[in-house]
């Protein structure tokens, strides 16, 4: 009879486990498919002169408001609104955020673009898997990397009217292990959240909505790195 017991919670553990990783996959692909579409946007604004017009123009500001609206919105009514309506919302970011993010091809060569996003990947992948594989609760992780990116905003906005250089490259430097520590906490708990029997049996629709919130958290955080690390490794242009 004990056997018994053992082989059905061992059992049990692999479901939840090969539940996990199913839903890790959701929420990753989404996230690939996200990055693809802003990058090809940023591109294609960058490339076709669009981008130029926008910074100068009100509009830029309009757009970045939107995105902040969007993610504040999606976040907020995931539980509420319609799986299509969060899947279209997720891709409306990631279409805005190709906008905006098109000016760093202004500033920027596309050599050191595409050598940070390489960078950025690698650092990613390696926090992603540690996040994954980890036995550590990073819950305590978490709650201090969200008290160091409060700081970074509000040392962004400080620095806005004092310009210092030396504040710009403090705030990038803490940017960046911010958003490499929020990477392996975000990971983990999306890996729990697919753990979870309750959760996933709730339905396709619930399951759907939950890998585009984390998809949504992990675009976030390679994003901001990517950010971060492009005012370390980032060219001007000639």
């Amino acid at each position: 009879m004990e056997t018994k017991y053992v082989s059905t919670a061992i059992t049990a553990v692999k479901a939840r486990q090969e539940a996990s990783t199913v839903f890790l996959a959701k929420v990753f692909n989404w996230m690939a498919v996200g990055l693809g579409l802003t990058g090809v946007i940023a591109w294609l604004t960058a490339s076709t002169g669009l981008t130029l017009s926008i910074a100068q123009s009100p509009l830029y500001i309009v757009l970045i408001l939107a995105e902040l609206g969007l993610v504040w919105y999606l976040s907020a009514r995931i539980d509420k609104i319609q799986t299509a309506t969060a899947t279209g919302l997720f891709f409306a970011y990631a279409l805005l955020n190709g906008l905006t993010l098109s000016v760093i091809f202004l500033i920027y060569s596309g050599a050191s673009i595409a050598g940070t996003f390489l960078i950025s990947a690698a650092m990613f992948l390696a926090m992603a898997i540690y996040g994954m594989v980890t036995k550590r609760d990073l819950a305590g992780l978490g709650a201090f990397m969200f008290m160091g990116l409060i700081g970074i905003l509000i040392a962004s906005i400080v620095n806005i009217f004092l310009a210092s250089s030396t504040l710009h490259w403090a705030i990038s430097l803490i940017g960046v292990i911010v958003f490499v520590g929020l990477t392996a906490y975000d990971v983990q708990k999306i890996k729990s959240m697919g753990e979870q029997q309750g959760f996933m049996s709730q339905g396709d629709a619930a399951v759907q909505k939950g890998a585009i919130i984390g998809a949504l958290a992990l675009y976030l955080d390679f994003i901001n790195l990517f950010l971060m690390l492009l005012r370390f490794f980032g060219g001007s242009r000639d």
